[in-house]
């Protein structure tokens, strides 16, 4: 077997099947690693070869998440030798290998460190995009990727286009955001560039901003402002302020670009204010209802006495 025609080969597969280039990328990096640690064919590889690539994993600190997702990859590509190059093997990585994940909850800003951070934004072009990802739920991808003609101020939405899966959805814009927006557009309006949002000093000057760019923008107002903030947690603040203001756990998923709504939830649990109203609007209801309650009640016994009236169960 040429591993090389193999990988290629593998690569339109992935491609036939619109993954994005960056998956694409990625799942063929995670393939080439593991077969320069292997010492043997990749259809001899064993059970235990794996469990012994995963110890090497784990002493190069990889996270369980990281080291679940090579497995996944694997066993993707172990079935793509068996079935479609008809390379007769045993799959090594069994369907439910994975290792246990801590969960731990998304942590959203609190109202006094949003101020804060606005407060220490200066410049324009920062402010929309930063604005766009706490108010309109962007990624930061999707942020890098915005178009002029995905945005439409008057009717204050923007159409996400193959966002996280390929997936195209709507978003709106709130007042601050659009201001924002409005305000950087302004002052750019020279460029005649389709994406949005541009490299402002060097030598890559009026060329669309990267995605590692604007990270490291948040970087800077992090250091700044010394608050534990990044690019996505504008998007668990998001959810979670939402989440506070009765908004339906439907529509932030829609919003979020969220296949799963239980995805949408774990973003939501970390400070749920409409679970906590919730909780003590029912405990005061059950402790009045206590209070009323025939258990604590005292009726004369007719004996010359007063007795308490209790039930059993």
């Amino acid at each position: 077997m040429q591993i090389t025609n193999v990988i290629i080969n593998f690569r339109r597969h992935l491609k036939r099947r619109n993954y994005s280039k960056h998956t694409v990328k990625y799942y063929l990096y995670i393939i080439r690693q593991y077969v320069l640690w292997l010492d043997v064919p990749l259809e001899q590889a064993t059970v235990e070869k794996v469990d012994a690539y995963i110890d090497h994993l784990h002493r190069k600190r990889l996270h369980p998440a990281s080291i679940n997702l090579y497995l996944v990859i694997l066993r993707v590509f172990y079935s793509y030798l068996k079935y479609d190059e008809s390379i007769p093997l045993t799959n090594p990585i069994k369907r439910n290998r994975r290792l246990r994940e801590p969960k731990p909850l998304p942590k959203a800003l609190r109202d006094q460190e949003v101020e804060q951070l606005l407060n220490a934004i200066k410049n324009k072009r920062d402010m929309a995009m930063f604005k766009l990802m706490l108010r309109c739920g962007l990624r930061v991808e999707e942020v890098s990727n915005l178009t002029r003609s995905a945005v439409n101020l008057k009717r204050r939405r923007i159409l996400v286009q193959q966002g996280k899966g390929g997936k195209d959805r709507v978003v709106y814009i709130s007042d601050d955001a659009h201001d924002a927006l409005q305000a950087y557009l302004d002052e750019r309006s020279f460029y005649r560039k389709k994406k949005i949002f541009l490299v402002e000093r060097g030598k890559y000057k009026g060329h669309p901003i990267s995605v590692r760019g604007i990270q490291k923008r948040m970087e800077f107002y992090a250091k700044e402002t010394s608050i534990k903030v990044s690019c996505h947690r504008l998007r668990h603040t998001m959810a979670t302020q939402l989440l506070n203001a009765e908004a339906e756990i439907e529509t932030i998923q829609d919003l979020l670009g969220h296949n799963w709504i239980t995805t949408t939830q774990k973003y939501c649990k970390l400070s749920n204010l409409k679970v906590q109203r919730g909780y003590f609007k029912a405990m005061n209801r059950v402790q009045q209802q206590q209070v009323q309650s025939p258990v604590n009640q005292i009726y004369d016994s007719g004996y010359g006495g007063k007795e308490k009236l209790c039930l059993t169960t």
